[in-house]
Order: C-alpha cells, then sequence, then structure tokens
C-alpha cells in the first residue's frame, strides 16, 4: 500500500560491564560479595543484552521487538538506582537519516547518559514498529489490526520522545531526535493508523457515513503531517519520495471521504449532491496519483468513483434534472479519530524481571551511607574515648611503677610476674621485628596511593592539554564544553585524597616518634626469659618481703585487679561498638515510596540513639570509674613508698620503662595494622577514583575525534552548495472548502534553504571491550577520554572515619570512608596491593605498585 516506515539509528559498541562495576563498587559499599556477584553477573548480562538487542532492530521482525522492550526496561530499572551524572559509558548513535549527504547537522552524538541511550533504543523501537506495521497483509483483520496497533504505539512512541529527548540531550541533537522530526514523525504514524482504521472500516460494511468520517480525519492528519515535514529544519531530511507520498495520500483520503459522503447524499437522495462529490472524488484521485507518481494509488476507489459519477449523471440528465451545486458550498461529513497516542505502560516487556534488585535507588543508597557514616563518626567517638582513657591510666601506672612495685617475691632479684607475662606477650606477637616490618611497609603503601593519585591528576592534565591545544587551534569552531568546567569535581575530590595523604603522613610521624623513643624498652621485652633477667639490675635494699605484705601493698594489688577488670570490660564495650550494625532500607524506602524524599537525618539520628544510647552510658560509667581509681591509686601508693620506705632505684626505673613499652608495643601494633589496612582502603577507592577519570578521558577522547571529523567535513563541503528540494504546488493541501477545513502546508515553491547548524558528530573508536590492568603513568597506561560528559559528583562519604584510634590520623576530614567499606572481594585488584589478610606482594622493580627506588622514603 506504500506505508512508510522509519529507518532505525545505528548505534556502536560499547562495553557497558566495566563502567557500571566501577560505578556500582564506588557507590554501592555496603554490598556483601555475594551480593556485589549476583550484580557483576547481571551487569555482563544486560552487557550482552545491550549487544543483542541494538543490532536485532536490523531484522525488522516482530519478534526483535520484545528483546528491545527487556532492554528498554532494564535502563529504566537501572537509572533510577545509579547516579546518572557519575556514568562513563560513551553511547554513540547516528543519526537516522544519515544518507552521507551534504546537508548539515549532526551525523551522529556520543553521550554518556543512561537516559540518552533509553532515547536512541526508544527511537529504533518506534522506527522497528513502524516497519512490522507496514509489513502487515492489509487483507484480513488480524493484519489491519496488528498494523493499527505497531503505528499507535509507534506514535506514542514518538510523542514521548518530544519530552525525553529535551531532557536527556544537552545542546544540539541529532536532527531524527530534534522535536521538528519527532513531531512529523509522530503525525505519520498517526495517519498511516487512522488509515488502517479506514481499511477495517470498509471491510467491515460499515455505515458510509462513518467511513466518510474517519477518511475526512485521515486526510487532516496526512495534511498535519505534510505541513510538519515541509518545515525547513527537517524538510531535506527525508527521503525524496516521502513528501510526495504523503501528499498523495491526504489527496486520497480526501477523496475518499467524498466517495463515502456521496453515497450517503444518494441514500439522501440529493442527486446533485452526490454528482458533485463524485466530480471532486475524480479530481481529487488523480490528483493523488501524480503527486505520489503512481498511477495505480487507490486506483481501485479511483474506478468505482469513476462508474459511480457516470451513472449518477447519467440517472440525473434522465431523471432528476437536479442542479449540481458548488462542492466547496457542501457541508462535510464530520470527523472521527480512532488513531490515538496511547500512554507508555510501565513496562514495555512481558513478564518484567528487574536484575539488579539488589541495587536501591540512588536517595536510598545516598541516605545508607549518611547513615553509616552518622553511626562510624559516634561509634569511632566513643572508642575514642575508652583509648585515650585506657592511655591515660597506663601512663599513670607506669609513672608508679605499677604492678612490679608490689609484686616482690621471696628472692628479690627474680623478676616480677606481670613484667614476665608481658614479655612472653611481646614474645608470642612477633617482638620488636614485626613492629619494624609494619612501620617499614607504610612508605611503601605511601608511594602507592601517591603514583595512583597523581596518576590520575596525570591523565586530567593531558585530557585538559589536548582541549586547550584544539580551542586554540580552531578558535570559535570548538564547540564543546572545556574541559576544566567538566572537571572541576573531579579535581576538588582529588585534592581532599590528597589531603588525606598528607594527613595519613602526618599519622606515620607520631608512630615512628613514639617507637622510636621506647625502641629499647621494646628490645628488652623481644629478648628471651633469661636475656631480659641479665637487662634487669639487682634488687636494692629498699624492697622486702615485709614491704609486700603490707595492708597497702595488699590495697594496692586489690586496685591491679580492678584495673585490668576494667581494661576487660572496656575491650568489651569497643567490640560491642564495633559491632553494632544499623539497617534503614525499608525506613528510606518507605519513606521514598510515601513522601517522595528521604529526612536522612531524623531517621538516622532516632534510630542511631536508640542503638547506640545504653553503650555510651557504658563509656560513661566506666571512665567516671577510671577516675576515682585513679585517685584511690595515687592515695594508696603514696602510703605504700611511705610505710615501706620504698625507693626509686634503677631497677625500678628499668621496670617502670619497660612497663611503659609494653603498652606502646600493644598501642603501635594496633595502629599499625589499623594503618595499614587505611592505606588499601584508601587505594582502592584511589583505583576507582582513577578508574573514573580514565572513562572520563575516554568519552571526551571519543568526543574530540567526532568533532574533529566533522570539522573536517565542514571544511570539504564549504565549496558546495546545499540544494533544497523545491516543493511541487500540487503538494499543498487539497482542501478548499471552508466548511470543511482541513490544515494547508506551510511550504511553497521557492522556499529558502533549511538551516542546520553544524555540531559534533563524527566517528570515533568504539568503547574497548576490556581495559586490562590500570593505566599508571610510566608504564605505558594511559587508557583515555569521554564525551557529553555531564559533570562528576562523588558518592556521600561516611562521616568522622578515624582508622587510627587516637591517633592525629585523618579524624579531622570528615568525607573519607572507612576501608572496612571496601568489599574484601576487591583487595588486591591494584597490582602490588595487599590481599584481604593484608598479605605482601613481591613485585620487580617499575612495575606498578612497587617502591620506587628514586623516591625516598618519607622522613624515615
Amino acid at each position: 500500500m506504500g506505508l512508510l516506515s522509519v529507518p532505525f539509528k545505528k548505534p556502536s559498541e560499547v562495553d557497558i560491564a566495566k563502567p557500571l562495576k566501577t560505578l556500582v563498587q564506588s557507590n554501592y559499599r555496603n554490598l556483601e560479595p555475594q551480593q556485589l556477584t549476583v550484580i557483576n553477573e547481571a551487569i555482563s548480562e544486560l552487557n550482552q543484552l545491550r549487544n543483542t538487542a541494538v543490532w536485532k532492530v536490523f531484522d525488522k521482525q516482530e519478534s526483535s521487538l520484545e528483546v528491545n522492550y527487556r532492554y528498554y526496561d532494564q535502563l529504566c530499572a537501572l537509572e533510577s538506582k545509579i547516579p546518572a551524572q557519575e556514568l562513563q559509558v560513551p553511547f554513540k548513535w547516528k543519526d537516522a537519516f544519515d544518507k552521507g549527504s551534504i546537508f548539515g547537522g549532526r551525523i551522529s552524538l556520543t553521550l554518556t547518559s543512561i537516559g540518552y541511550e533509553r532515547t536512541c533504543v526508544l527511537f529504533n523501537l518506534a522506527a522497528l514498529q513502524s516497519n512490522v506495521a507496514c509489513s502487515q497483509s492489509t487483507d484480513n483483520d488480524d493484519g489491519l489490526k496488528l498494523a493499527a496497533k505497531m503505528f499507535q504505539q509507534s506514535a506514542s512512541i514518538f510523542s514521548f520522545l518530544k519530552t525525553l529527548a529535551s531532557a536527556t540531550i544537552q545542546g544540539e541533537p541529532t536532527p531524527d531526535l530534534s522535536q521538528d522530526s519527532l513531531t512529523a514523525l509522530l503525525n505519520l504514524m498517526l495517519a498511516q493508523a487512522q488509515e488502517m482504521f479506514i481499511m477495517k472500516a470498509i471491510n467491515d460494511n460499515m455505515k458510509d457515513l462513518v467511513i466518510a468520517k474517519l477518511c475526512a480525519q485521515c486526510e487532516e492528519l496526512y495534511s498535519e503531517t505534510l505541513r510538519s515535514m515541509q518545515r525547513d529544519g527537517v524538510r531535506a531530511l527525508w527521503d525524496k519520495d516521502w513528501i510526495p507520498q504523503v501528499a498523495g495520500r491526504q489527496a486520497a483520503m480526501h477523496a475518499l471521504t467524498m466517495l463515502f459522503h456521496s453515497k450517503v447524499s444518494q441514500a439522501n437522495k440529493a442527486f446533485g449532491e452526490e454528482i458533485s462529490r463524485l466530480q471532486k472524488a475524480v479530481e481529487l484521485f488523480k490528483t493523488a496519483q501524480s503527486r505520489a507518481s503512481n498511477p495505480t494509488l487507490f486506483q481501485e476507489y479511483a474506478s468505482r468513483a469513476q462508474k459511480s459519477l457516470a451513472a449518477a449523471i447519467k440517472d440525473n440528465d434522465f431523471i432528476y434534472n437536479e442542479i449540481i451545486p458548488d462542492v466547496n458550498h457542501l457541508p462535510g461529513p464530520g470527523k472521527a479519530q480512532l488513531a490515538k497516542v496511547l500512554p507508555m505502560a510501565a513496562h514495555l516487556s512481558e513478564n518484567f524481571s528487574d536484575l539488579f534488585t539488589a541495587l536501591v535507588p540512588v536517595a536510598v543508597n545516598q541516605a545508607m551511607a549518611a547513615c553509616e557514616g552518622r553511626k562510624s563518626e559516634l561509634v569511632n567517638g566513643e572508642i575514642m574515648r575508652l583509648r585515650e582513657g585506657t592511655t591515660a591510666l597506663n601512663g599513670l601506672l607506669s609513672s608508679l611503677n605499677l604492678p612490679a612495685i608490689v609484686e616482690v617475691t621471696a628472692s628479690g632479684d627474680n623478676l616480677p610476674p606481670s613484667l614476665q607475662e608481658k614479655a612472653a606477650a611481646v614474645r608470642e606477637k612477633g617482638g620488636i621485628a614485626d613492629l619494624k616490618a609494619l612501620i617499614n611497609r607504610l612508605p611503601e603503601l605511601y608511594t602507592r596511593n601517591k603514583e595512583i593519585l597523581d596518576e590520575a591528576f596525570r591523565m586530567l592534565d593531558e585530557e585538559r592539554d589536548s582541549d586547550n591545544q584544539l580551542r586554540a587551534q580552531f578558535k570559535d569552531r570548538w564547540t564543546r564544553t572545556p574541559s576544566d568546567k567538566l572537571s572541576a569535581t573531579f579535581r576538588a575530590n582529588g585534592e581532599k585524597y590528597r589531603t588525606i595523604i598528607d594527613n595519613a603522613t602526618s599519622a606515620d610521624k607520631v608512630i615512628r616518634d613514639k617507637f622510636t623513643s621506647h625502641q629499647r624498652g621494646l628490645e628488652i621485652l623481644s629478648m628471651t626469659a633469661d636475656q631480659l633477667m641479665k637487662e634487669i639490675p639487682s634488687a636494692g635494699a629498699g624492697a622486702s618481703a615485709q614491704a609486700a605484705n603490707s595492708s597497702s601493698a595488699q590495697h594496692l594489688r586489690s586496685l591491679m585487679e580492678s584495673v585490668d577488670t576494667l581494661k576487660a570490660e572496656r575491650e568489651c564495650i569497643e567490640s560491642e561498638l564495633k559491632s553494632l550494625t544499623i539497617d534503614l532500607k525499608e525506613r528510606f524506602l518507605g519513606a521514598l515510596s510515601t513522601e517522595g524524599v528521604i529526612n536522612e537525618p531524623a531517621i538516622s539520628l532516632a534510630e542511631i540513639g536508640k542503638l547506640i544510647g545504653p553503650l555510651q552510658e557504658q563509656v560513661g560509667e566506666t571512665l567516671a570509674r577510671q577516675q576515682a581509681l585513679s585517685v584511690d591509686i595515687r592515695e594508696s601508693h603514696e602510703k605504700f613508698v611511705s610505710e615501706s620506705g620504698v625507693s626509686t632505684d634503677q631497677r625500678d626505673q628499668t621496670l617502670s620503662q619497660l612497663a611503659a613499652a609494653y603498652d606502646v608495643f600493644t598501642e603501635l601494633q594496633g595502629y599499625l595494622k589499623e594503618g595499614e589496612s587505611f592505606y588499601n582502603g584508601l587505594t582502592e577507592i584511589l583505583l576507582v577514583f582513577q578508574s573514573k577519570i580514565s572513562d572520563f578521558c575516554f568519552a571526551r577522547k571519543t568526543e574530540k575525534e567526532e568533532l574533529m571529523k566533522d570539522l573536517t567535513h565542514e571544511s570539504s563541503r564549504q565549496a558546495q552548495v546545499a540544494v533544497t528540494p523545491v516543493i511541487p504546488t500540487h503538494h499543498t493541501s487539497t482542501t478548499a472548502s471552508s466548511s470543511e477545513p482541513t490544515s494547508s502546508a506551510a511550504s511553497a515553491p521557492g522556499a529558502s534553504a533549511p538551516t542546520a547548524a553544524s555540531a559534533p558528530g563524527g566517528v570515533a573508536a568504539p568503547y574497548p571491550h576490556q581495559m586490562q590492568g590500570i593505566p599508571m603513568a610510566g608504564y605505558g597506561g594511559g587508557v583515555a577520554p569521554m564525551a557529553g560528559f555531564t559533570g562528576y559528583v562523588p558518592p556521600p562519604m561516611p562521616q568522622g572515619f578515624n582508622p587510627y584510634g587516637t591517633l592525629p590520623y585523618p579524624s579531622t576530614y570528615t568525607g573519607f570512608p572507612a576501608a572496612s567499606m571496601v568489599p574484601p572481594a576487591y583487595y588486591g585488584t591494584y597490582p602490588g596491593a595487599y590481599g584481604a589478610q593484608h598479605q605482601q606482594q613481591q613485585l620487580p622493580p617499575g612495575a606498578p605498585g612497587a617502591p620506587n627506588p628514586n623516591h625516598p622514603p618519607m622522613g624515615w
């Protein structure tokens, strides 16, 4: 029947798996390893679904619809669950009507938005529906019904795209996604759907007046289509036979209106009106065939009109002798529209199943991260109070040489039991050698993080310099957004990470200073029992068995037992604080569903308060007990010294120093392990940060190549003149009667040439399916650049993270996520990174992550 189908947008191959996994890794740190595995599998499935769906449309089969419905639905579901502005996938689509002509405008566009991908997939769905509709047989009811359904659904998508395209495409779209183009396609699909209803009505022998009304409405729809297709911005877009076809069908629908209305006049015995309408119908059928350059267009109905006219004239001449009125003064039949824009369904595919059920909406995920940050801040604050209290208590005991001073045995030269226990514990935990190994590892971890961050800035600088160079070369024709504007947030967050690293080095220095000041005591405690005995000076004359058995000595020993009990209680409280979990996902989901927004602070603080309140009371109670206990210890110690006459000799000083060294050993070992975890956690976060920058630079490179290709094409066609096809006079509206209004085409012969601003849109290399390793400075990496990037916004980070307890590690910086929030499955992804158990890998010199022989350890 000569119906028109819409051509397809041609996609480019992209790998959406790697950037999506990076994004999920960055924003969903609370996922369990098993959940993460499921999500990574879902991402791989989505990637495969994409590669199947976007090319399946070219089969032009009805079976291709469902796979594209599924892909579109998954995009819709995913878009609400990830920060769209962080996605770094360069989706590139060519203009559907690009014929490689000399006409201006983008021939392709690359953007990193899921919304843009969804827009292009929808366009191809509408195009596929139009192709399926055109392939149906109009000789049977099933074919007509399916064609009408497909045309209406296609029209609905084009109507929806008018809003979606303007919302998801910043700047100039490709011509097929312009508002004028989508309007013309919407009108065309509606007109062809209405035509299917007319054919169905004729086959069903419906009343002539009903058919005439349907035809009148169809003629108006084709008239509107013709007018919208002849607008200057899109006139040169269509295939050369589109406008003649539409103009021909518009005249044919007008002719059918006259033909079936003439039957109504005949039934009403208005024979003069019948002849007038038939004459007009015969004339319009000829016009339709002439416009479409198709002498067989609606020939069956043209022949029927010719025969009916001859019979009517014969009867009127011999029988009725009625005056034949001017058809332009006759009333029309009215209009009836059956083809309509249908509402878009929530899900296009049958039995939709969300691949990403483990991912919550962005707002909920951000609320959960903020809640976790508030909890971590409060928990770390209470742990810090406990540790500060214990450190102060240990300092008091060391200064008073407790409990060693009251542990006198029958032989005054024997070691106090408490010191023997402490020395055995130090040796069991690796002694000073273990501390040295941990301390020597910190510079390597620092260097690795610094190199990752430096490489991230190097890629940003390289991309910026390239953009500035081309901007200086092409001047005003270099129309893309400057790099500095797009990368401002990247750089700001990079500086925050650099501040974190600098603050961490200050904490490293505190650890080393404390280690140096107690190094001799740590060496002695690490010795064997015999060696330790030789290092302790002989007892002086002060201590005696009688003094050890005095009431004041017994009271001091009782107080030491209270101290041990207090420390054990604090270990339990700290363990409970660290194990606190809070899950407000359902609360946040409910708030988002009912109110549309989440008042995270109000919800979080109330629930966290209920959770941590009892433990805060226990912390306060144990600190209050420590104050009273400290006063009692000082008073009892003074009384013991006064009664026993014990003097502070060299032996006592040595025992006091060793007691302090033991406390420092326990403290430093905990700090160093937390520090190693801190640096490893920072490594994972910096790798995600660097990966995002790599994706950004890759897409900018794609955009750069497109724009340069467009500028090259523009230069090559400057000598050519774009000639706009002249619209024939007979392509204007066929309606002449004011009593039967139908919009006339706006264009006329000699219309001005269309204008279309040239913009970026060249051909670029597809996104790599895999990027092995991490691009590092000096290692031959440098996977670069992204297009249409609209700005990077980092995920919200937990507040108050202090991985080193009471040490001055980034506790004052409130934007760094706890290393414990990095899933164990991600440790070791960076070459040379420590694994989940923090095992150091031995790397060859010069390998990514290996110590730099030219980089001096930071002040060691």
